[in-house]
Parts: structure tokens; C-alpha cells; sequence
């Protein structure tokens, strides 16, 4: 039976067995050798030393176990043998070399004091989940921000509960590096190394300066703090950069190759941008160009915020920035030429006029409707939207821009004038336009049927076509006008119209120049709108001008309908 031996190792006490003793002696010794000289001998013997007594504790069961040469070897293997990593190798050189066995570390959570800005918690965090502190510490404060306190409750029970790493062998456990003599040796080193580095950059009269006024640490402090501020603004800009970069980057690509499915304005977006498009450029050029024009800065904008975040991505080679340059030059100059083409094909605006005499007395009642296109089942409201549909397997683009204006005759004659207007890219195209604009009344008895609508050929495309229809009656008539009517002429003053919105079912008579609703309590007309309406002939402007009545007078046998829209 061999003896046992009661050691002290780094302040821990075991019993060990006479042989197990005589090899950790030899073991101890040899390390010492090893370390002969080196910077900062002492402390790496103590915490190799520390490291074993630690491994020695963790192979015990019990404070009477005693420790044999079954777990001494276990620890060595762990630890590894001195001659692997004597500082010099020339005492070894002819021994042979023994490879140590792998040996992973599970990691420990300590606070990391030496990477700290307050306790530590979030920089040992950092090494035990194995991410960037900066991003702990970025939650945190978001957390925060948005209303929620936890994470400073939990900052500071952390700060209490969790130690800090003062050893070597902790802040080895704490990075998951193995505890073993290489990686003691590593770790002291690099604190020596700091050190030497610290002595060797003072400035000794500004440190100098620094004590005598007693402010070093706190503005250091300061300074630091600041730093970390500006860090996670930094970040926080590079999240946003991303979101919004990548975002409207994949939104522009998956609209690139849906937008020719999509419905949209109550009909295909296909038929909509050809019915606005005059230059006729095919749409999935026009596609193409926005997603450069406008995809190519929101893409260099998640390239920024991914090199805000990740401070190491590699940058984009200088032929990569020419071509996606030169690709947005190409695309913003070609809209930019196509936008102008738009431009000048809508330049100009043409008009054509017509006028016709009405078959009524002066002593007459004339009832005005709306009429709304059957066809589609449209009912009658003025708008500025346009569709299209087909008529008889004609394209026809549909518009409700029809405008009612009612004056009075210079003489005893009701006259109906019709104002169609275009724009085009000179005089005469606008004028061709215009008179492709298809509207039609319809004069039944006493009852003057307006459409509430127009059309055209869809390949005259949108070029802002309107409808003026100017009723003059003469004096003594009676007008009714139905209440569909009230949207047609919700017009300014400026058109001169003597039929205000909510006189829409009353009985109206022409006297003196003016619609008088005899049966109203009160007179509706504002003093300022009536002394506008006494002006002078020289102040009417030239496209409201009555024309002269042509040989076009409708014969009441034969009235032109607004079925005409079905052929």
C-alpha cells in the first residue's frame, strides 16, 4: 500500500498517493524549467497551478478522496506536457514530441471587466453567446425605448449574481479557450504585452497635467460613453438603411414581373398605361427603366447599412459601382426624354364648336336630365376617371368630364352649343382630337336628354378630352332641371352660369337675364356673383363665345340617342 501525502496546491488542500506526489513534483518542475526566464514567470506558475488545483477538485468526490496516478494523468492530459510548450525548445530538442490530446472547454458566464463600460454583463454575455456585445447592449437600450424596464432590472441582477473574471483561468473559461499551460502562457503574455504597450505610449507631462487637475478618469469615461453612443446610433441608422434599401429593392423586383397581371383603376394596368402612354414606348421598357431608376439608389442604400452593421464586409469592386452607374445614368436620362416626349405631345390644346337651334317657344318648360351609358350600367355623375371598353368589338375610351353651363338667348331662339377640346402636340392634331370626341343629346317633346358621358377611339389614347355643353334659353322659358343634373354644373363663376347647384327641381324662369325660382322662399343669388353676371359683352372669353347657328338644325323626328354608344 503506498503512502499518502497531504499537499497544499494554490491554497486547496489533497490527499495524493506517494506516486501520483513524485510525478506531479517532476510534472511542476519541469514547467518551472520551462518557463526559466520568460515575462511574467511567476504568475503563469500560479495559474497553472490554480488550473490543476481546480481540475483536482472536479476529479474528488469527497475532501478524504485521494487522488492516485489515474487522475493525475487525466489532468496532465488536459493541462499538456511542458515540453510542448517550453519557451526555450532547445532543452527538449531531443526528446520526442508528444501531441496533446484535444480537449474542448464548455464556456463559463463571467463579467468581462476589462472590456467593460459599466459592470461587464453584456461584453461576458457577448463572449458566452458568442455574438458582439454592441448588439446586447443595442437590445437593451431598444428595449428600453420602447417602454419596457426589464432589461435594467436584469442589468443589474446579472451585475450582482454573475462574478467577475479576475484570473486567468476565468477569463479563459469565459472565452471557451481550454485552460491548459499553452493558453496560460498566451493570456499572460498578451496582459504583459499591454502593459509594456501603455508604458511605452504615455505621454508623461500630459498624464502629468491630468493628475494635477484630478480629470483623467471621468473625461476618459466620458469620452468612452460617447463613443458607445455614436456606435449605436451608427447601427441603428445601418438597421434602417437595410429595412428600407432591401424593402423597396424586393417590392420593385416582384413588380417588375407582376405589374402586366395586376388589376388596378378599375381595369387591366396594361390598358391603362396604353391609354396613357402617347409616346408608345412598350411598357416593359418602361418597367425596366423605373426599377434601375429608382431600385439602383435604394440598392446602394442596403449596401451602406450592411457595411454600417457588419464592419468587415467586403466592398464592391470598382467595376461593380461604374456598371450599376452607368445603368442609372442610362435609365434616369431615357425617362427623362420620354417624360419630355409626353410633354409635347400634350402641348397644345384644340377645341371644335357646334351649335343647334332648338324646336321650343319661349312660353315652353324645358325639363334637362342627365343620362348615365346603359352599357356598362354607369349611372350620371360628373368625374375626371376614364375607363375602357368595347362597343360593338370597337376599343372606346370613356370618359364623364362633361360640364353643363345654362345662359340666357339674346333672342327668342333656345340654342344647345357643343365644346369638345383636346390636347394634342400642335393646333391641328389637338383639333383631329377633339373632333373624334363622340357625345350625343337627345331632344323628346320638352325633355333635352344630355349624356352624362363621351367616348373615343381608345387609340386617340387619354388627352385630357372635355365636354362644355352651353344651353341658351330666352326669355319667359321655364326650365326643370333634374337632380342627376347637380354634379354637371357645380361650376365657378367664371363660366357665367345662371344655374346654381340646389336649384335642381324647381321650376326656374328666365326673366331680365336670370333664373328666378318663383316658388322659393328667398332669393339664393349672392349680391357679388350677381354683379358678375352683368358684364360686359367685350369680357367674355373667346372659347365661351356663342357661335353662329349652322346648317346642322335637328330635325325632332329623328333626335340623336345616346343608344348610338351600342352602334
Amino acid at each position: 500500500m503506498n503512502k499518502t501525502v497531504n499537499i497544499n496546491l494554490a491554497g486547496l488542500f489533497f490527499y495524493i498517493d506517494e506516486d501520483a506526489y513524485a510525478k506531479l513534483q517532476r510534472y511542476l518542475a519541469a514547467i518551472k524549467r520551462s518557463f526559466t526566464g520568460a515575462q511574467g514567470q511567476d504568475e503563469i506558475i500560479a495559474d497553472i497551478e490554480a488550473r490543476i488545483a481546480e481540475l483536482f477538485s472536479e476529479k474528488i468526490s469527497h475532501e478524504r478522496q485521494v487522488i492516485g496516478l489515474e487522475e493525475l494523468d487525466q489532468v496532465i492530459a488536459i493541462m499538456g506536457q511542458p515540453e510542448d510548450y517550453a519557451v526555450d525548445e532547445e532543452i527538449f530538442e531531443d526528446e520526442p514530441i508528444h501531441k496533446q490530446k484535444a480537449y474542448r472547454e464548455s464556456k463559463k458566464l463571467f463579467r468581462d471587466t476589462d472590456n467593460s463600460y459599466i459592470g461587464g454583463v453584456s461584453s461576458g454575455l457577448g463572449h458566452y453567446l458568442g455574438i458582439d456585445p454592441l448588439w446586447i447592449r443595442l437590445g437593451m437600450i431598444l428595449i428600453v425605448l420602447l417602454g419596457f424596464g426589464f432589461p435594467i432590472l436584469l442589468y443589474f441582477l446579472l451585475w450582482i449574481l454573475v462574478p467577475e473574471a479576475k484570473t486567468t483561468s476565468e477569463k479563459l473559461a469565459m472565452t471557451g479557450k481550454p485552460v491548459n499551460i499553452d493558453n496560460i502562457q498566451q493570456k499572460v503574455k498578451e496582459g504583459f504585452g499591454n502593459v509594456a504597450d501603455s508604458v511605452k505610449n504615455v505621454d508623461y507631462e500630459k498624464a502629468g497635467r491630468k493628475a494635477r487637475d484630478g480629470a483623467r478618469s471621468v473625461f476618459t469615461r466620458l469620452g468612452e460613453v460617447f463613443l458607445f453612443l455614436l456606435k449605436i446610433i451608427g447601427k441603428i441608422i445601418g438597421v434602417f438603411l437595410i429595412l428600407v434599401g432591401g424593402a423597396t429593392v424586393i417590392g420593385l423586383f416582384v413588380g417588375l414581373f407582376t405589374a402586366g397581371t395586376l388589376d388596378a383603376f378599375d381595369g387591366a394596368l396594361m390598358e391603362q398605361f396604353h391609354m396613357m402612354n402617347t409616346t408608345g414606348t412598350p411598357f416593359w421598357l418602361v418597367s425596366l427603366l423605373l426599377f434601375l431608376a429608382i431600385g439602383i439608389p435604394f440598392f446602394f442604400l442596403f449596401y451602406l447599412g450592411l457595411k454600417i452593421v457588419v464592419g468587415n464586409l467586403k466592398s464592391m469592386p470598382l467595376a461593380g459601382k461604374l456598371t450599376f452607374l452607368g445603368l442609372w445614368l442610362i435609365a434616369v436620362i431615357t425617362l427623362g426624354v420620354l417624360g419630355i416626349r409626353q410633354a409635347a405631345y400634350t402641348g397644345f390644346e384644340g377645341e371644335v364648336s357646334s351649335t343647334t337651334e332648338l324646336n321650343l317657344r319661349p312660353s315652353d318648360t324645358l325639363r334637362l336630365e342627365m343620362a348615365g351609358n346603359q352599357t356598362i350600367n354607369d349611372g350620371a355623375y360628373r368625374s375626371s376617371n376614364i375607363k375602357i371598353f368595347s362597343v360593338d368589338g370597337q376599343r372606346k375610351l370613356y370618359g364623364r368630364d362633361v360640364r353643363l353651363i345654362v345662359r340666357t338667348s339674346k333672342d327668342s331662339i333656345s340654342r344647345i352649343q357643343i365644346n369638345k377640346r383636346a390636347q394634342g402636340g400642335n393646333w391641328d392634331e389637338g383639333k383631329a382630337l377633339a373632333q373624334d370626341i363622340e357625345y350625343n343629346y337627345k331632344l323628346d317633346g320638352n325633355t333635352l336628354l344630355l349624356d352624362g358621358f363621351y367616348l373615343t377611339d381608345v387609340d386617340n389614347r387619354y388627352r385630357e378630352q372635355e365636354v362644355t355643353v352651353i344651353l341658351t334659353l330666352p326669355e319667359g322659358m321655364t326650365l326643370y332641371a333634374d337632380e342627376n343634373t347637380y354634379s354637371y354644373h357645380r361650376n365657378s363663376s367664371r363660366y357665367r352660369d345662371l344655374l346654381d347647384n340646389g336649384q335642381e327641381e324647381e321650376y326656374l324662369i328666365m326673366r331680365d337675364g336670370d333664373l328666378v325660382c318663383p316658388s322659393c322662399d328667398e332669393d339664393i343669388e349672392d349680391e357679388d356673383e350677381w354683379n358678375y353676371r352683368s358684364y360686359e359683352n367685350n369680357d367674355t372669353p373667346d372659347w365661351e363665345e356663342e357661335d353662329e347657328p349652322i346648317d346642322v338644325r335637328r330635325d325632332q323626328s329623328s333626335p340623336v340617342s345616346t343608344d348610338s354608344i351600342n352602334g
